[in-house]
């Protein structure tokens, strides 16, 4: 199908969205898919790690992305959290898991409405495991374990822990499912101006990992087409309830590149 926008033609090109790691301020991701959905621009693969799974995978199940907005907004962390004692983590991750189960109708892979990839690390080998099969709920709980805070997820001999320890943002593997154009958003995009709010443990654990990865940010730029930066650096990670206006700084660095993005469809159309 051929669509036309702006006196644009928009052919068969396969759009990849490659969805960031970042906690909280991943609810900007829900702010971008608002305005590629508004602009008409057909997504075909998505990939994503920890807060990108999560978001990527409500998505890719059909649902209703009004729907999303609204729980994002009336979304607090005490409906994510479930404190334990354990030697693995301060948190089980059921009322989370539950959570995901539920948006995602609990639906296998090969049921999603649009391919997905869902990224974890395995912590005995180091290695990056990309989820494209199995139950989604399952895959995006591995991919949110955040070290020391959520248990992890144990699948045969891999312990699993959360994607953005060994891959925040998963361009690579979207442009190898098939994307003609990739479009990668990045909520760690550093702005050294802003300094970053550290309220608790989990902050302190994620805002480590965030440093650790400024210095290898770039690995998944040969594999972007278009980078989307929402300006959410000065939100801390569990800053939840700042959704609506993380949503909205999503939405306008996504109008800031949208004819961009158009033009690179028109480029590559079959």
């Amino acid at each position: 199908m051929i669509r036309i926008w702006g006196g644009i033609i928009l052919g068969k090109c396969k759009v990849g969205l490659a969805l960031g790691a970042g906690g909280a301020k991943g609810l900007a991701h829900l702010g971008v898919l608002d305005v590629l959905e508004k602009a008409n621009i057909p997504i075909h693969f998505i990939a994503g790690s920890s807060i990108g799974a999560v978001i990527g995978s409500f998505y890719a199940a059909g649902t209703r992305l009004d729907l999303l907005i609204k729980l994002a907004q009336e979304l607090k962390n005490n409906y994510l959290i479930d404190f334990c004692i354990s030697k693995m983590g301060l948190i089980k991750g059921k009322k989370a898991e539950a959570i995901i189960r539920l948006m995602t109708h609990n639906k296998n892979f090969k049921d999603l409405n649009i391919p997905l990839a869902v990224v974890a690390t395995d912590l005995i080998t180091g290695e990056r495991v990309v989820f494209r099969e199995g139950n989604v709920a399952q895959a995006v709980r591995a991919s949110i374990a955040v070290p020391g805070v959520f248990q992890p997820v144990i699948k045969g001999d891999k312990i699993l822990v959360d994607g953005a320890v060994i891959d925040h943002l998963p361009a690579q593997i979207v442009r190898e499912m098939g994307a003609d154009l990739v479009i990668a958003v990045d909520l760690q995009y550093y702005n050294s101006v802003v300094e970053a709010r550290i309220n608790n443990i989990f902050d302190v654990i994620m805002q480590s990992i965030e440093i650790i990865e400024r210095n290898t940010r770039d690995k998944y730029l040969p594999y972007t087409d278009i980078v989307i930066k929402p300006k959410v650096s000065n939100y801390p990670w569990t800053d939840f309830e700042a959704a609506e206006e993380i949503i909205v700084a999503g939405k306008v660095a996504c109008e800031e590149v949208l004819d961009e993005i158009k033009l690179k469809m028109n480029s590559l159309k079959g």
